[in-house]
């Protein structure tokens, strides 16, 4: 039987002042809707349970760009 092993993302979580967020489907999802509309940082925080804009700002400047380009399934497959 062959023994597949789990290899680490390169990014587990993001860590801003306060907490650390998770690198998940759902965090992919609405970062892409944030880039992909009109979503406005405050209503990006009440999406993921942020503390406000500010801390949304935070997140946003953090994430790599190429996480919310990359399918999340794709980023599942090629590990």
């Amino acid at each position: 039987m062959v023994t597949v092993e789990k290899k680490e993302r390169p990014f587990q979580t993001i860590k801003l002042a306060s907490r650390e967020i998770p690198v998940d489907e759902h965090l992919l999802t609405v970062m892409r809707r944030y880039v992909q509309t009109q979503m406005t940082l405050e209503d990006l925080a009440r999406e993921l349970g942020l503390e406000g804009w500010e801390e949304a700002y935070e997140l946003v400047k953090k994430m790599p760009a190429w996480l919310m380009w990359t399918p999340f399934t794709l980023w599942e497959i090629s590990e």
